[in-house]
């Protein structure tokens, strides 16, 4: 066997097709992690993030509404790097008025990707970490939007490959195992996900996360469940409460070095460098979330003064409806009649108080079927991402 093709991480084997596809060696790697003075440095960090995460987030008064925007940011940017071009207003917007607005094939996307997340993280209370929930939660991303016809739902049953668009498996810059190795290599990677406490665990979980995007078993869909594979294990092994960490931000930003990094694990079993890599991730993510919890809890304070301060009859309703908006910051009139159980006419009122003190902006410019944001709250997490 050629030594050119051979590396700490798997063998690039010649197929009777003429090209040659990466057979990966099981997890933990051979040698082992060199868990040196830099790899401890990063694993401190990035804990202790975590940790402040963590803290936070439990000072929030209801910190499920946290979750639920993070849940949509991360649909938006994890379906972006896939090339959709849905943003978080126009997710949250539809979801407002999904009775009104049809569903456009990129928002279809960002929809399901939410569902399958919410769906994967319900499974994990019944159902341990698997392959089986893996394809579960697989049928749902792709269920009625392109690469619906790709076998939703099932892994691969013939060969795929990375590659510019258009290319065929001779000029493709990574072609993953055949489905025989394939099979191999999802059972030995379920194995390892399965056998704690052989390193720590943010190690085995960025471990799991290079290993299944190099295994590459559904003909569509990869990266997308690749990246809520690591949500899913922090949330299954404790290492936060809440599935408040999403990594899509960080690989979008440095999107080049995050496909690089793969590579090096690929043909130079450089898994110390995708490891610190992958670290430093988690430990900037973690920081930003941290931070944009602390603006949403500095902002609810600051409104609820404002509403307290105003002394209207109806402040409880207001304050009600202030706290709805931490859950979707678009609101129309008649959602509001709605959710206080009052007139169309009260609801408009109470719109109309948020709009005084700033807190809600008309945006459609229109006399019916008006629509109103929570711009503050928005704000928030644009900062975030153009940090």
């Amino acid at each position: 066997m050629d030594p050119q093709n051979l590396s700490r991480a798997g063998t690039n084997i010649l197929q009777t097709g003429g090209y040659r596809a990466f057979i990966p060696n099981p997890l933990p790697p051979v040698p082992p992690i060199d868990m040196d003075g830099p790899m401890w440095a990063s694993l401190s960090r990035a804990d202790r993030s975590l940790g402040r995460l963590d803290a936070v987030t439990e000072t929030l008064p209801n910190p499920d509404l946290f979750v639920f925007m993070y849940v949509r940011r991360e649909a938006v940017l994890s379906s972006q790097i896939e090339g959709t071009q849905a943003s978080l207003d126009d997710l949250l917007e539809f979801e407002v008025q999904a009775q009104r607005l049809s569903k456009t094939p990129d928002v279809a996307e960002v929809a399901n990707y939410v569902a399958a997340m919410n769906y994967g993280l319900d499974r994990l209370r019944a159902l341990p970490l698997s392959l089986r929930l893996i394809r579960e939660t697989h049928e749902r991303l792709l269920a009625g939007v392109r690469g619906s016809e790709r076998t939703p739902g099932e892994f691969r049953r013939s060969q795929n490959w990375i590659g510019p668009p258009g290319c065929d498996l001779s000029g493709a810059t990574f072609v993953p195992p055949p489905v025989h190795e394939m099979h191999q290599a999802l059972d030995q990677l379920e194995k390892f996900m399965r056998l704690r406490g052989q390193m720590p665990d943010l190690a085995e979980v960025g471990l799991v996360h290079a290993q299944f995007e190099t295994i590459h078993p559904f003909l569509d869909g990869n990266g997308r469940i690749g990246r809520l594979l690591v949500t899913l294990l922090l949330c299954e092994r404790g290492i936060l409460s809440r599935p408040l960490l999403y990594l899509s931000i960080f690989f979008k930003r440095h999107r080049q070095e995050y496909y690089d990094r793969l590579q090096a694990v690929r043909e130079s079993g450089d898994w110390e460098g995708w490891l610190r890599f992958f670290l430093r991730g988690v430990a900037e993510v973690a920081h930003d979330a941290t931070e944009t919890a602390r603006g949403i809890l500095a902002i609810r304070e600051l409104y609820r003064e404002a509403i307290h301060q105003k002394g209207t009859r109806s402040a409880a309703k207001v304050l009600l409806l202030l706290d709805r908006l931490f859950l979707n910051p678009y609101v129309s009139v008649a959602e509001v009649e709605k959710l206080a159980g009052v007139s169309y006419s009260n609801a408009n009122q109470l719109v109309a108080t948020l709009c005084d003190l700033e807190i809600l902006r008309e945006i459609t410019g229109q006399r019916r079927n008006r629509l109103f944001r929570f711009e503050r709250y928005l704000a928030l997490f644009r900062e975030a991402d153009e940090a």
